[in-house]
């Protein structure tokens, strides 16, 4: 790794965090909250500079402000997700509803609305790496459910001759979702499977997810092929004898 006199990590192998906030007044106490946890801290202020501390120092987790000063902290967040799956959590003073479906829908793991308190902000750090580690679980085979294949193992997923670029919580819910085809999953199983039991969000995350899923499936919400609804209950896979007829 370069030398890099903002560098400041613990000694051994600190978890390291990418702090993309402008306001000093925010990013000081950041750092010195996550320092005494531990963790290494790279504090950049723009969004051109987070992208290049992302990807010279790979980080565990970033943290990301939406208002940036020469880029929205969403273009940011898309190109961190275009070569990374680094666990992203985003801060917006705004806390509109549809800023953090955008968020979520490109790829962040968690939001913070401003202002919070750092005990959360720890709490929330510690809940995505925990949701973000390898599984230790034997992997499974490839499952194939009528013309869409999905294969654990390189964590890829085809719709007929179509790769399917699915952000890494869309994969999670697919997967899901077909290991259980003909099953009605409730909500709070697909919320406790793929974000975890300490899933700090909305559940109409997973409405977002599903959505993004139907979309990328060529499905329709309104006749379904694949994903199908289940009002007050969940959601289900078609069985392969369905797929098949």
């Amino acid at each position: 790794m370069p030398a890099d006199e903002t560098w400041t990590p613990p000694p051994a192998r600190a978890t390291r965090v990418v702090v993309v906030e402008d306001e000093q007044s925010i990013s000081d106490p950041l750092r010195s909250a996550l320092e005494r946890e531990g963790y290494g801290v790279e504090v950049a202020a723009t969004g051109t500079a987070g992208l290049e501390a992302v990807r010279r120092h790979e980080p565990d987790v970033v943290l990301l402000d939406l208002m940036l000063p020469d880029m929205d902290g969403r273009d940011v967040c898309r190109a961190i997700r275009s070569s990374s799956r680094v666990p992203i959590i985003m801060l917006t003073a705004r806390g509109l509803e549809t800023d953090r479906v955008v968020g979520l829908e490109l790829g962040a793991d968690d939001y913070l609305v401003k202002p919070f308190g750092m005990a959360e902000l720890i709490a929330r750090i510690r809940a995505v790496l925990r949701r973000s580690a390898p599984d230790p679980a034997p992997v499974e085979e490839a499952i194939v459910l009528g013309d869409v294949r999905l294969d654990p193992r390189t964590r890829t997923a085809t719709r007929g001759r179509d790769a399917l670029d699915l952000p890494r919580r869309e994969f999670d819910l697919l997967h899901v979702l077909m290991a259980n085809a003909g099953t009605v999953l409730p909500r709070q199983r697909l919320m406790d499977d793929v974000w975890g039991v300490d899933w700090f969000g909305s559940t109409k995350t997973l409405d977002v997810h599903v959505a993004g899923l139907r979309r990328r499936l060529g499905d329709d919400a309104h006749e379904s092929r694949y994903i199908h609804t289940v009002r007050g209950v969940g959601f289900r896979f078609s069985s392969r004898e369905e797929l098949a007829g």
